[in-house]
């Protein structure tokens, strides 16, 4: 297998953990992912991953949802639970549509079906690496939302009247930035995915939309700031700050 120098050089410095139980599989992609430029580190299980994400800084993770003991989408939760927001891409053998949204409720931000071509898992984690590391900041712009403010620049949500931050996904993150990019305008589902990198369908950002209002809307029956308007999409009402 001969190394792509086009993605040594877009990946290089990105360190990846492999969580999956299968030995072998373990050994493929960490080999693959190896000879494309990403540093490369491994574990059998939730506990070893666990270990190894106290002790070094992990880019993105590639994690398997079948596992004994703790699953791929029961790991995801219990990181997010944490306030863990290192980018998670699931791999797995369930097909259905349930089962991909089941993974992307869990807080993962990307879901990939086995079997999969070894060069699709490098693509799709160039895209997650594109969305969670800048080459250059751009200036800040910042955004009150109710009783948050967003910094477009950190991607930090912070509650002003308990001066506490929230934590959002890399894809939470993206989601904000692509609505107030349209701020008080209507902006499909089709657009939202195409701006977030996203291509599991519409309804993978109906979740994610459900996954933010819950972090920033006091009632998200009835959101003030989330909205979805009928037959064009969501909107979000916010004023600039800066």
């Amino acid at each position: 297998m001969q190394t792509n120098s086009s993605s040594i050089s877009q990946t290089e410095k990105s360190h990846i953990l492999v969580l999956d139980d299968d030995r072998r599989i373990r050994d493929l992609v960490s080999r693959y992912l190896h000879e494309h430029g990403f540093i490369v580190m491994t574990a059998k299980d939730a506990e070893a991953a666990r270990n190894m994400i106290d002790r070094f800084e992990f880019d993105v993770m590639v994690v398997d949802v079948m596992m004994p003991g703790t699953t791929g989408v029961e790991f995801t939760q219990a990181l997010r639970a944490d306030d863990c927001n290192i980018p998670v891409l699931l791999l797995t053998a369930l097909a259905e549509v349930e089962d991909r949204i089941t993974g992307l409720e869990s807080g993962a931000d990307d879901y990939l079906t086995k079997p999969f071509e070894p060069k699709e898992l490098v693509l799709r984690l160039q895209a997650i690496l594109r969305r969670t590391k800048k080459a250059a900041k751009p200036q800040s712009s910042v955004y009150r939302i109710g009783h948050w403010v967003f910094d477009t620049v950190h991607d930090e949500l912070r509650d002003v009247e308990r001066d506490e931050i929230m934590r959002l996904t890399s894809v939470e993150a993206k989601l904000l930035r692509a609505l107030l990019e349209s701020l008080g305008q209507a902006v499909s589902r089709e657009d939202l995915a195409h701006r977030c990198d996203l291509d599991a369908g519409e309804r993978t950002i109906d979740v994610q939309v459900t996954r933010l209002r819950r972090k920033i809307e006091e009632d998200t029956k009835a959101p003030r700031y989330l909205q979805t308007v009928r037959g064009k999409g969501y909107m979000l009402r916010a004023e600039r700050s800066v």
